[in-house]
């Protein structure tokens, strides 16, 4: 028994910010930025919370499956940039779709969420609890970046990407691996509240992504092509068989080195982070969804998809479409 994904979703907020009005921000410019990371543009939020950008790309999702909210089982919500501690996003766009048949909570994985909550969706559904899941990668990260910071601000966009998927008994997801390595866990990080209570009182390092670029761009180069590798060994297959590889879109060299180590051209790793930059766990559903609709999915062919990011976490599936 597995799972297959059977509709796809996906929103931005409405404001773009272009490499060149970051330049009136901070000292930088569009020849640089993209020279190092691809990035030309990143939609902002002005508003829209990470709930109903989260709700919005579900909506489309079911409505590509030709579901109800009322048929969802389970509910996932892959974040790391919540609005509240509490509630969970999960059980606010429960609330927004009135999806009240699903059990609904979060996931935080950082960049690599959106695979951890794929993956649990399945062993719910491998062990016969529920029957369909719709999971969701939603992002304000622009509420805890560092506008003055040149190092990160130019990097991440805000957004969310969902997808419906159901039991199969053949095909969709032929393979699945997850890792994690918290002992490296401090080059990429961002405190939330400090300790301040009647008998404490601890500062934070800071409210905003702190990050080594250079040791994360190591990782990631590294790891995720070993990871990828792991599944397709896992799959019993090999790389030249898949079609299209969806990766985590967090630069566009991490992703030339990965294609490299694996020995697979380029073409076959498809690109969105040119116009939304590094959305975290919501990247690789809002790709789906962006190469769903535009036909680029035919059935049959294999794809991998492979996360990575804080924590330090990775992990990769391999899935017939």
């Amino acid at each position: 028994m597995s799972i297959k994904i059977v509709g796809t979703g996906s929103t931005l907020p409405e404001k773009c910010v272009t490499n060149e009005d970051l330049t009136k921000l901070v000292d930088t410019s569009d020849e640089w930025i993209r020279e190092r990371t691809g990035i030309g543009s990143r939609h902002v939020s002005t508003g829209e919370t990470v709930d109903e950008l989260a709700a919005s790309a579900c909506e489309k999702a079911l409505a590509d499956a030709g579901k109800s909210a009322s048929e969802v089982e389970l509910l996932l919500v892959a974040t790391c940039s919540p609005e509240c501690g509490i509630p969970g996003v999960a059980c606010q766009v429960q609330s927004r779709l009135g999806a009240s048949n699903a059990v609904a909570f979060d996931l935080n994985a950082a960049c690599a969420g959106f695979l951890f909550a794929l993956n649990t969706a399945w062993a719910y559904v491998e062990a016969g609890i529920y029957r369909n899941a719709l999971i969701a990668g939603a992002e304000v990260l622009s509420k805890i970046v560092d506008w003055s910071d040149r190092g990160t601000c130019i990097l991440f966009g805000d957004g969310a990407g969902a997808v419906y998927v159901e039991k199969c008994d053949r095909d969709g997801m032929l393979g699945f691996v997850q890792h994690a390595d918290g002992s490296r866990g401090e080059v990429l990080r961002c405190d939330s509240r400090a300790l301040k209570n009647p008998y404490a009182d601890v500062s934070m390092k800071s409210p905003y992504v702190q990050m080594d670029g250079r040791e994360v761009f190591a990782f990631a180069v590294r790891q995720v092509p070993a990871g990828i590798q792991e599944v397709l060994d896992k799959a019993g297959t090999e790389a030249d068989d898949i079609d299209l590889f969806v990766l985590h879109q967090a630069n566009y060299r991490i992703i030339e080195g990965i294609a490299k180590r694996l020995k697979q051209d380029i073409s076959k790793f498809p690109v969105n982070l040119d116009r939304v930059g590094n959305m975290s766990s919501a990247a690789i559903p809002v790709l789906l969804d962006e190469l769903n609709r535009a036909g680029r999915l035919k059935r049959g062919m294999k794809l991998v998809l492979s996360g990575f990011g804080a924590g330090l976490t990775w992990g990769a599936c391999v899935l017939k479409w």
